[in-house]
């Protein structure tokens, strides 16, 4: 039998998760076509490519192997669809972007709507993601990121300063203290907002945690606790009021990402132009200048 790319991209999401189950959900297949793909890879190959164990599935020195193989032809893969991506003439075709879930709902959706109207012949693929993914292997074209620091292998935009304050019910208590709190779990923004929560609040203070900023207004706005929110989405909401300034340990900057190889692509290139022109006017409802009213 002769090696295929989804033979190699088999074993090395088995490595990557550590089993059947995981890898095949990862792939989009079930667990018994996993199994029987890779007993017929191992029998072509004459070889184990995984130890067994109650634990897992692990790497045999041949799978590790084929797995620094698959990382190479996955690599290769990544870059020959960027360069074919930069080719295009026109701004047309499919763009994914990625976004976390709280921008995607307060920021992103109108300005979405109006660059669908601009450009009907680009398909917009929006996926939802609380982490950083991979630009270089193209999980996405163009991501919307909230980081003081942009990876050296990405170029593109700062479009605004995001300010944080602490918020609270607009018909309750402005005070802050001994209040219970909301708070962003450690995962989300390196553990920076959970840190700041925990240093005011302590342990017994905190009411509910979630692992986005989604639902962080909500929560105060349900009377569940005070929290630390962005001040766009914190001032645009009338039943919540500021209980201090904005707080500057948890200011970030608001980036419009992309790979190199596809900066000059003309969708790339559309989108990246659109927003900023649209998210300009926006900057000081990010900075935390209170709108007009």
């Amino acid at each position: 039998m002769a090696l295929h790319w989804d033979d190699f991209r088999l074993v090395k999401a088995i490595a990557e998760r550590g089993g059947l189950t995981l890898a095949a959900e990862a792939l989009a297949i079930n667990h018994s076509t996993a199994f029987r793909r890779l007993a017929a890879i191992e029998a072509s190959l004459d070889a184990r490519l995984f130890e067994r164990h109650r634990s897992g599935y692990v790497p045999t020195a041949a799978g590790e192997a084929m797995v620094r193989a698959a990382a190479r032809m996955e690599t290769d893969v990544a870059t020959f669809s960027r360069e074919i991506a930069g080719r295009a003439q026109a701004p047309a075709g499919e763009l994914r972007v990625t976004a976390a879930a709280s921008f995607l709902s307060s920021v992103m959706m109108p300005l979405l709507g109006r660059f669908c109207d601009r450009y009907p012949q680009i398909r917009l693929d929006v996926v939802v993601s609380e982490e950083a993914l991979n630009l270089s292997r193209r999980d996405a074209d163009v991501a919307l990121r909230a980081t003081d620091g942009p990876p050296p292998t990405l170029v593109g935009r700062r479009l605004a300063d995001i300010a944080w304050a602490i918020y609270g019910r607009a018909d309750a208590s402005r005070e802050i203290e001994g209040r219970d709190w909301v708070a962003p779990s450690e995962g989300v923004g390196g553990g920076r907002h959970f840190r700041f929560v925990q240093a005011r609040a302590g342990k017994d203070r905190v009411r509910l945690q979630l692992n986005t900023v989604l639902g962080l207004a909500e929560a105060v706005e349900s009377g569940i606790g005070i929290a630390p929110l962005p001040c766009m989405q914190g001032d645009a909401t009338p039943a919540l009021a500021r209980l201090a300034p904005p707080e500057p340990e948890l200011a970030s900057t608001l980036w419009l990402l992309t790979h190199p190889d596809l900066r000059h692509a003309p969708r790339v290139r559309a989108f990246m132009n659109f927003m900023a022109e649209e998210v300009a006017p926006m900057r000081p409802l990010f900075a935390g200048a209170r709108p007009i009213t």
